[in-house]
This record gives C-alpha cells, structure tokens and sequence, in this order.
C-alpha cells in the first residue's frame, strides 16, 4: 500500500477549514461571564478540531471514492489518488471506516452533544455525496451549513455558548466563499467536460455574480453589526471588538479581488494558504482579536 498517496487522498490541505471549531473558543477568551480554564479549554477545542478532521477526510475518501469514474474525465481531477488507481477502492473504504470509528468514539468521550453534532455533519455530508450536490443552489447552503455545525460544535465541545451573531457570520461567509467557488467552476465548465460535474449546468453566471456581492456585503454588514451590538459590547464589556472589522473588510475585497481580477477562487482553501495579502490580514486579524479579548 503506498502511503503517500493515501494521505493525498485524506485532502489535509483543507483541513483548514476545520479551524472554525476554534471560534467558540477564541470568542468566549473575554468573556467574564464564561468559568472555564483556557489552557483545557484550549486543548479540548484542539481536539475536537482534530476530530472534524478525521470525519471529514473519511467523507472524501467516500465521495472520490463514488466520484471516481467522473474524475477521470476530469482534467485536474484524474489525478485524484483514487481515480488515478494510487489507491484501491477497498483501501479507501476501510481507511474511510477506521476515520470514522476514532472520530465518532472521540467526539463522544468529549462531549455527547458534540458527537450529536459530529454526526449531524457526517449525515449532511454522506447526503450531499450521494444527491445533493447534484441540486444547484442547495449544494451552496449544504456546504455552509458544514461551516456552521463546526462552529456550534467548537461550543459544545468546551461548554460555551455560541452567539448566535457567529453562526449568521459563519453562515454568510461560508455562501461567499462557496458561491466565488461555484463561479469560477461555471466558468470552466463552458469550456471543459460537463460530466465532471453536471450540476454546473443549472448555474448562472449572472446571477452568481449577484450572489457573490449579496453574501460578501451581508457578511461584512453582519460582523460589523455583531462586533458593535449591545449584547456583545456588554458581554466583553467594550465596543473595541469593532477595530477588527477593517480587517474582515479588507479580506473580503482582496478574494474577490482574486476572484474577478486573477480567475482564482476554484479552491478557496488553496488561495487562503498561499495569497500574502491574505495571510497577512487574517494573521493581523488574529492577533488584534486575541489582544482585545484578552487585554479589554
């Protein structure tokens, strides 16, 4: 068995996007209303994250290993390690089950409403492998309800409450990024093979393009309206969190600066990791964050 590309075929390139488990934790820092010990708390949200990992990788191996006989009419695609025949099906299969196994089992001995949820999100994604991704529009909202349930997870897992501003928050930047996806996917899907993706088919670039700005603004909107709203000028006991929204500005202009002017935005989790600009502002945005929750 080779190891290698079993591990490319786990996609832990967008195990980042996981690290919305962390928000719960990194919110609840400046919280005085919340009695928890950070450096547990911390180690436990680590885990759960960890844990969302393994769920997710063994739904990638299910989906390519389903996906398979389209990915090779793919032209990017077909090198996927189960298409390509790097790894056997039978091998994707039992990897995919061990993942399982260890996640579920972890999440519950964490915490049983954090399983709850883990499993909530298996459910939603074995559904979106076998139909939903097919449906347009309702694969977008399938994909950002992921993003939510790993944020509701994140709070679970540590006892904290998650402002239901978060979740909004998570809800409408996960449809952004899903939707600057789908449009450079439509994009080249006019000049590529439809059976890649048939889907594809019911997208218009049109209106996309609307969807794309509704989100990004609503998104910007909604954090600047959670930062700044009573409840959460009182839960931290300052309005400072609002300094951070420039920077949530600034991110959302440059992706779709990418986007529109450089064509990306096909594989969000790629763009997040190697853009400088953008690196740098959620690496600004993170610290000016931690100092203000932690310092108020």
């Amino acid at each position: 068995m080779k190891i290698l590309p079993l591990i490319q075929a786990l996609r832990p390139k967008q195990w980042t996007k996981n690290a919305v488990v962390l928000a719960a934790f990194v919110f609840a820092l400046g919280d005085p209303g919340q009695s928890m010990e950070p450096v547990q708390a911390l180690r436990t949200a680590l885990e759960a994250m960890f844990l969302f990992c393994l769920v997710s990788s063994a739904v990638y191996l299910l989906n390519d290993l389903r996906d398979r006989a389209l990915d090779r009419q793919h032209p990017v695609k077909k090198n996927r390690p189960i298409a390509s025949g790097q790894v056997r099906p039978i091998t994707a299969l039992v990897t995919a089950g061990i993942l399982l196994t260890v996640g579920l089992t972890g999440a519950y001995w964490i915490e049983p409403n954090f399983f709850l949820i883990l499993s909530a999100y298996l459910v939603l994604q074995i559904a979106y492998t076998l139909k939903l991704k097919q449906i347009a529009l309702l694969d977008i909202f399938i994909i950002a309800s992921g993003f939510v349930l790993r944020a509701m997870g994140g709070g679970f897992a540590i006892g904290v409450a998650v402002s239901p501003w978060l979740l909004l928050c998570t809800l409408l930047l996960a449809l952004f990024l899903a939707l600057c996806k789908r449009r450079q996917e439509r994009i080249h899907h006019e000049t590529g093979d439809s059976r890649s993706r048939p889907s594809l088919q019911d997208y218009d670039e049109q209106l996309l393009d609307q969807l794309v700005s509704m989100t990004g603004a609503a998104t910007m909107v909604s954090y600047a309206l959670y930062t700044l709203a009573p409840e959460t000028v009182a839960k931290f006991g300052s309005y400072k969190l609002g300094f951070t929204i420039p920077f949530v500005i600034f991110g959302i202009f440059r992706y779709l600066d990418l986007v529109y002017r450089h064509k990306k935005g096909e594989r969000p989790e790629q763009v997040l990791l190697t853009d400088g600009p953008l690196l740098v502002t959620v690496g600004l945005y993170g610290l000016t964050a931690l100092g203000l929750l932690l310092w108020l």
